[in-house]
């Protein structure tokens, strides 16, 4: 197999933005992100496409600007899935190998991992990931990388994402209908991951609270292990609805409002500080406070970080989360909001920027919360093809393998059959028995 690395192309198709973003890999194994893309997203709503034709457009719109921007031409591309129709389970599973003293194999993995997408699971749903955990090599537990190791039975503890075959198939068809070819899904909070998280935080304990327009993404680590992947289908998009409904304004009013002078925190508004809104078709403006728009946002704010506590008391790691919370996304940028976290979950927060694996000199436009998840999925795609990699590595050694036994064998018998016709066989047995004995013979002498 041919894994051509000159380019990696990743769309995000979320509910406010379109993202095509393209990146090549250094030697020094950073990321440099060639051109990126934004467009206004359309017939998307909680990370589910609802409109084919719209979002098709959208797709085909930010695309065409990218590979304009590149000079290159986008074929094949890795994207994200998010939506409240995802899920995760935890499941065990093993292998029982033919020999205590053979090193286990990256087949010997890569079959544990292909058996767990055959576990059952409901009707309409669909295996997304398959996350290993931790091994277990002949009962000696806490094996992070079996691999090299001898042991009989491997076990293995796994992370399953999984989700609806058709929100999963309405996003193939989208990429499909826009000229593209679907490389691979990836949940979306496990690109934000290895975008803004750094080894360190993983290995201490940390939560990421990826905030978008439609949905917030949770995803949960310790001891550099995914404990916990989660979608919750509110975004920055209710809050806008909020102030629209509560201030009686429109939908743009609203989102510039919430941007420009919002705040998590009420109470640390001025009260004296108001903002005037042209009124409606020639009506009188509005003066709307400071203060009132902050509890607006921060009555609604609460009630997503209530939802984010849940998920992450579910995790089983909210007292060891030693690095706190990262927060990122388009709605991560809110004022005050870093405070509000702290004083909701009681933990260390952090705004988590896409720039970790990034190198110097990249462009300085991706250095937003809003990009996270855009660069995840190149780096996603990447790790997606090392992947490949090694298990077609694999997989060519053990066809090697096979190929020097067969013509060992072929040898064999070409050998015997060459015995038979000359007799040279009988007479080598017999010189063998006459050597034998002579050797014997001097032995004892």
């Amino acid at each position: 197999m041919n894994y051509k690395e000159d380019f990696v192309a990743a769309i995000d198709i979320g509910t406010t933005k379109i993202v095509a973003i393209v990146g090549k890999r250094k030697e020094n194994g950073k990321i440099e992100i060639l051109g990126i893309s934004k467009t206004a997203s359309k017939g998307v709503k909680r990370g589910v496409v609802l409109n084919i034709e719209e979002a098709v457009s959208s797709i085909e719109k930010t695309v065409e600007d990218v590979q304009f921007n590149i000079g290159k031409e986008i074929k094949n591309v890795y994207v994200g899935i998010a939506g409240q129709h995802i899920k995760s389970i935890k499941n065990r599973g093993y292998i029982n190998r033919d020999s205590y003293d053979d090193e286990i194999t990256r087949a010997d993995i890569d079959a544990l991992i292909q058996d767990m997408y055959k576990i059952p699971i409901d009707i309409g749903e669909e295996i997304i990931h398959v996350l290993p955990q931790s091994y277990i090599v002949d009962s000696e537990e806490g094996v992070k990388n079996p691999i090299g190791m001898s042991g009989k039975r491997v076990e293995a503890n796994f992370h399953i994402v999984i989700g609806q075959i058709a929100s999963a198939r309405n996003i193939g068809k989208c990429i499909s209908k826009a000229g593209l070819k679907l490389n691979q899904l990836i949940l979306e909070p496990l690109a934000s991951s290895s975008a803004v998280l750094t080894n360190d935080e993983m290995e201490a304990g940390v939560a990421l609270v990826d905030i978008g327009g439609g949905t917030t993404d949770i995803a949960v680590y310790y001891d550099n292990i995914i404990r916990h992947t989660a979608v919750i289908p509110f975004g920055g998009d209710i809050v806008t609805k909020d102030i629209k409904e509560g201030c009686a304004i429109l939908q743009r009013q609203a989102e510039l409002l919430k941007v420009q002078y919002g705040s998590a925190l009420g109470d640390l508004a001025k009260e004296e500080e108001v903002v005037s809104i042209p009124g409606i078709s020639g009506r009188e403006p509005k003066e709307i406070s400071f203060k009132s728009l902050a509890y607006i946002i921060q009555s609604r704010m609460e009630e997503i970080l209530d939802a984010v506590i849940y998920e992450i008391e579910n995790s089983g790691c909210f007292e060891r989360l030693g690095a706190g919370v990262v927060i990122t996304g388009g709605g991560a940028l809110l004022k005050h909001l870093p405070a509000l976290v702290k004083f909701k979950t009681g933990l260390d927060v952090r705004i988590g920027y896409p720039t970790e694996h990034l190198t110097t000199e990249a462009m300085s436009e991706v250095n937003h919360p809003m990009y996270s998840t855009s660069v995840g999925l190149i780096l996603e795609g990447f790790a997606c093809i090392d992947e490949l990699r090694k298990s077609d590595t694999c997989k060519h050694k053990e066809v090697e393998v096979e190929t020097e036994e067969q013509e060992i064998e072929e040898e064999k018998i070409d050998t015997k059959q060459k015995e038979k016709k000359t007799g040279v066989g009988f007479m080598s047995s017999l010189k063998k028995v006459f050597t034998d004995i002579f050797d014997e013979d001097d032995a004892e002498m």
